[in-house]
């Protein structure tokens, strides 16, 4: 049988097309963004009105502080869609036909990922235009404002591939879920995502700033609200890149071993 080469470029295009496949799901099956949709919402709401008084002394000086780390916080549960989706794919045998085509191995990982930009990009749009309903202001340019959108939307691409890697590990759907949120929980809540670290216990404190869902966070808020955000921004990029440098191969390897 002949070994068909293919390069990185043709990898790409091979996972754009399918990401198409991922959109026309969403298209299909509207009701799949609602935890996209009224999460953040209940979220934002529940924390600002229960604790922002406590917090910070006011609702309005809470939801300023607290808005990019919402932000952040449902990028990151957004991105555990992905591994639960394709163990799915998998389980029903949709990956069978995916190796019968000369495409790309990873172009279905590929394009599962990209087509959750949708998906980030739906959850942010949502809880902006909520929060300015409940009296949020970002206090920075545009184009700050914009390189923040950005910067979430590439961390969550990039977080995606833990949930691939997960999902190529589990054996059933069912348990995808599970998994994904006992790994992220620590990522999420051990942050500076509701409240500052300074007023973390110091062992928490340890964590909570190498933790990259707080530098991310940082770096959300210094772009939206301002600060010294080159600083910030270049440690979540980095972050970003790190995961996918970790986590890109790790899910190549555990795929190949379930397909194979």
């Amino acid at each position: 049988m002949t070994t068909i080469h293919i390069g990185p470029a043709a990898g790409l295009r091979h996972g754009l097309a399918l990401a198409g496949r991922g959109l026309t799901k969403i298209r299909k099956n509207p009701e799949s963004l609602l935890d996209v949709t009224v999460q953040p919402i209940l979220f934002l709401v529940v924390f600002v009105y229960l604790f922002g008084g406590a917090i910070s002394g006011g609702t309005g000086e809470y939801l300023q502080y607290l808005l990019p780390g919402i932000m952040v916080q449902n990028i990151v549960f957004a991105s555990l869609g992905t591994g639960m989706a394709l163990n799915t794919d998998i389980t029903k045998g949709v990956f069978d036909r995916f190796r019968s085509l000369p495409i790309a191995r990873s172009a279905p990982l590929v394009g599962a990922v990209l087509a959750d930009v949708v998906r980030f990009a739906v959850t942010l749009v949502v809880l902006i235009a909520f929060a300015y309903v409940l009296g949020f202001r970002a206090t920075t340019d545009p184009a700050r404002f914009l390189i923040a959108i950005v910067l979430m939307i590439v961390f969550g691409l990039c977080l995606c591939w833990i949930s691939v890697w997960v999902g190529m590990l589990v054996k059933s759907p069912q348990a995808v879920p599970g998994t994904l949120v006992a790994f992220m929980l620590p990522l999420t809540f051990g942050s500076n995502v509701f409240v500052p670290a300074e007023t973390l216990p110091g062992w928490l404190q340890a964590w909570v700033d190498i933790n990259p869902v707080s530098h991310l966070a940082t770096a959300a808020r210094a772009l939206l609200l301002g600060g010294d955000w080159l600083a910030s921004t270049g440690w979540a990029f980095l972050w970003a890149a790190g995961l996918v440098a970790v986590f890109f191969p790790l899910a190549l390897r555990a795929y190949r071993k379930r397909v194979s």
